[in-house]
C-alpha cells in the first residue's frame, strides 16, 4: 500500500484548514458623525416646530383656583393670557406680576403650565387682620402691614382700627416720632398677637400711642394691651386672667408679669 503523498503530510504537518475572516466593511467615522448630526438637527427642528408652529400645543384655556373674595373670573380676566399663542412662549412671570398689580387681594400666585393646552392660576389671597373706616367704606389690612382693598361693608370678626393720639398726654408726639404706618404695624402686631376666642370679640384696637394700645371687645369689655412687645406672652397671661375672672369687664396685661382685672 503507498504511503502519503507530498501534500497529505505537509498538511498533516501544518493541522486543519483555518476558517476564513469576514471582513467587516466599515463607514468611515466622519460620514457616521454626519448621519448623526443630521438626525438630532431633524429631530430638534420636529421638537421647535411642535413647540411653536403646530396647532396642537396652543394655549386654549386658562382656570383659576384658590380665589375666596375674589372669583376665577376675576382672575382669568385680570391675567390677560394670549390664547392661542404657542403655551410654550407664554411668559408666566409676566401673568403673575400684572396678577399682583392689578388685584393687590392677592398675596402670591403661581402660575403654571397645564400641558398640552392649559394654563393654572394658583392664588393665594391676603387676608385682613384690621379695617380702617374710610368715610362709609372699610379698607382691609392684612398681617403685613398692607392696605389691600376697599369694602362697602365690613367683614364680620375684624376689627376696626381707630388711631386716636391722645393730645393731653403727649401721645401726638408719639404719633409724630413713629408715624402712622409704624403704629399701625404696630396694632397689626396686636392683632396677630391675640387668643383665637379673644380676636373673635375684639370690636375694635385702639392706638393712642406706641406704648399706649388697648382691645375693646364684645360687653363693653377692655384690654389695656400697652406696646406691642411680648405679645404672646401677654396673650397668654390675658387667657389665664379671663379664666380667673370671668365676669371682670377690664383686663391690663400691659406688664404681664402683674396683670390686673377689675369690674363686674
Amino acid at each position: 500500500m503507498a504511503g502519503p503523498t507530498t501534500a497529505e503530510r505537509q498538511q498533516q504537518k501544518s493541522g486543519p484548514p483555518r476558517p476564513q475572516r469576514v471582513r467587516r466593511v466599515r463607514l468611515p467615522r466622519s460620514r457616521t458623525l454626519v448621519a448623526l448630526l443630521a438626525l438630532a438637527v431633524l429631530l430638534t427642528a420636529g421638537g421647535l416646530w411642535m413647540l411653536y408652529g403646530s396647532q396642537w400645543l396652543r394655549l386654549e384655556h386658562v382656570r383659576a383656583s384658590g380665589t375666596q373674595a375674589l372669583s376665577p373670573h376675576e382672575v382669568v380676566e385680570a391675567a390677560q393670557a394670549p390664547v392661542g399663542e404657542p403655551l410654550i412662549s407664554v411668559d408666566t412671570d409676566a401673568l403673575e406680576s400684572r396678577l399682583r398689580s392689578k388685584l393687590p387681594r392677592i398675596d402670591s400666585v403661581e402660575a403654571v403650565r397645564s400641558w398640552p393646552h392649559g394654563i393654572s392660576l394658583k392664588v393665594t389671597e391676603r387676608k385682613p387682620v384690621l379695617l380702617i373706616e374710610k368715610g362709609e367704606k372699610f379698607v382691609e389690612v392684612d398681617a403685613e402691614g398692607v392696605r389691600f382693598a376697599t369694602v362697602g361693608h365690613a367683614p364680620k370678626g375684624i376689627p376696626l382700627l381707630e388711631l386716636a393720639p391722645d393730645r393731653q398726654s403727649g401721645a401726638a408726639a408719639s404719633l409724630r416720632r413713629f408715624g402712622t404706618d409704624r403704629l399701625l404695624r404696630e396694632a397689626v402686631r396686636v392683632a396677630g398677637d391675640l387668643p383665637g376666642a379673644v380676636a373673635r370679640d375684639t370690636r375694635s384696637v385702639k392706638v393712642r400711642s406706641y406704648d399706649s394700645i388697648s382691645l375693646e371687645l364684645s360687653r363693653d369689655r377692655t384690654v389695656v394691651w400697652g406696646s406691642g412687645e411680648k405679645g404672646r406672652t401677654k396673650a397668654t397671661t390675658l387667657t389665664a386672667l379671663m379664666k380667673a375672672a370671668p365676669r371682670a369687664r377690664h383686663f391690663d396685661v400691659s406688664v404681664p408679669t402683674a396683670p390686673a382685672s377689675s369690674g363686674s
